[in-house]
């Protein structure tokens, strides 16, 4: 056994097919332009590899330090925040949303109808701060987000009223109060939907701290952590890092859809997004893994407590139920079989329904296929970040999980 393999109980020779399957099954092939995977075990860097292009247009090389939009992989972080704050005895979780924010007193859901002829009802309890926390408010995504049309009467309400993460200027403030004259869909606590609910705990952070959400983000976990390249836009000086984004064509081939050069994200953000503002690197959004794993400490720096963390990534569906029995629409950065969800964080609770390895891990992922999880039992944190959208196209944490757990000889 070598060395590596003695700090990290994995073999180094089988961590070598994660390269020979990534380039031979999506870069040769030409389904992704390009990618980074960072592997950490026992808290010891096991594996780290770049592969193709970070922007084919001008022939530009993945590396180490590229930044990519990491889009719902902002979710985690931003939960995390939220709970810092409760760690400070600012909130409890059953308290109402509307505690902070007052003009969601009148919410309702809604019942029939679309227009001018839709039918509402009172809401059977206000929305909880852990209904936001764990997409079971009611909100929607408002068919807002790429390839997610409208599907809904309730979608076109948030149309009329331009209530959006991508794309708008609005201050959190705004969007809240845009937010809280739109129908719920469900009853809160009742079902699963991903939705604008994290955005809404960015702007929960930023109410109840009274500081700007991204500067509470800066100096509360960017800072401490040394995640010196995640931003909600890419400095000037930092463009040249900056990797394009794709997207899957109808006839499979790779078609340009953010240009590095002329992105949005080169500025900076109108809307603070804390569902999916985030840029970031492989290298950064690591470091904020192995906190994760580590209960909640990196380096001597502690975010979170570990008992906290313990309660975000249990899960939380009623009845200990799985996301197949209660989730409603297609649209998710997960597969529901033997998944549960907490407070930020999917989990597997049952490896048999999922047929996948890593029981008791916990994770999630962004649009633009980035994925991570964290295996607190292995000791394990993984990073996977390319630019493809949109996320469901291809199953790479499955693929990954494979080869990864395949390669454990502890």
């Amino acid at each position: 056994m070598d060395a590596q393999s003695n700090w990290t109980g994995l073999d180094a020779d089988r961590l070598e097919r994660i390269g020979e399957h990534l380039q031979k099954q999506y870069i040769d092939k030409g389904r992704i332009a390009g990618c980074q995977i960072a592997v950490t075990r026992h808290g010891h860097p096991a594996y780290n590899a770049v592969f193709g292009s970070m922007d084919l247009e001008r022939n530009k090389p993945m590396q180490e330090d590229t930044i990519f939009r990491i889009y719902s992989m902002t979710k985690p972080i931003t939960s995390v925040a939220l709970m810092t704050l409760f760690e400070r005895g600012m909130f409890q979780l059953e308290d109402p949303v509307q505690r902070f924010f007052p003009e969601w007193k009148n919410q309702r859901v809604w019942v029939s109808g679309e227009g001018d002829d839709m039918v509402t009802a009172p809401l059977d309890r206000p929305v909880s701060i852990r209904d936001v926390l764990t997409h079971m408010s009611g909100l929607t995504y408002g068919g807002g987000l790429p390839g997610v049309g409208i599907q809904h009467p309730v979608d076109k309400v948030y149309r009329a009223l331009k209530v959006r993460s991508l794309g708008s200027t609005d201050s959190l403030s705004e969007f809240m109060t845009k937010l809280s004259q739109v129908p719920l869909l469900f009853q809160p606590g009742t079902k699963w939907m991903y939705s604008l609910a994290t955005d809404v705990c960015g702007a929960l952070v930023e109410r109840i701290s009274g500081v700007p959400f991204d500067k509470y983000l800066q100096d509360v976990i960017f800072d401490p952590l040394g995640m010196v390249d995640t931003a909600f836009h890419v400095a000037p000086e930092k463009a040249h890092r900056f990797a394009s984004n794709y997207q899957r064509n109808a006839d499979k081939t790779l078609g340009l859809m953010d240009d590095a050069g002329t992105s949005a994200y080169l500025k900076p953000a109108g809307f603070l997004s804390g569902g999916g503002g985030l840029t970031g690197t492989c290298a950064d959004y690591m470091r904020f893994a192995e906190m994760l794993r580590r209960g909640g400490e990196l380096d001597g720096v502690r975010i979170i407590g570990p008992r906290t963390l313990d309660l975000m990534t249990r899960n939380h569906l009623p009845g200990d139920q799985d996301l197949t029995e209660i989730a409603l629409g297609s649209f998710s950065e997960t597969a529901n079989s033997g998944v549960g969800f907490g407070l930020g964080f999917a989990s597997t609770m049952d490896v048999v329904s999922t047929g996948t390895l890593g029981e008791g891990d916990f994770y999630w992922g962004g649009a633009a296929s980035t994925i991570f999880w964290v295996d607190p039992h292995e000791e394990l944190s993984v990073v996977f970040m390319t630019q493809l959208m949109p996320s469901g196209t291809f199953n790479f944490r499955g693929q990954l999980k494979n080869i990864i757990y395949s390669a454990m000889v502890d």
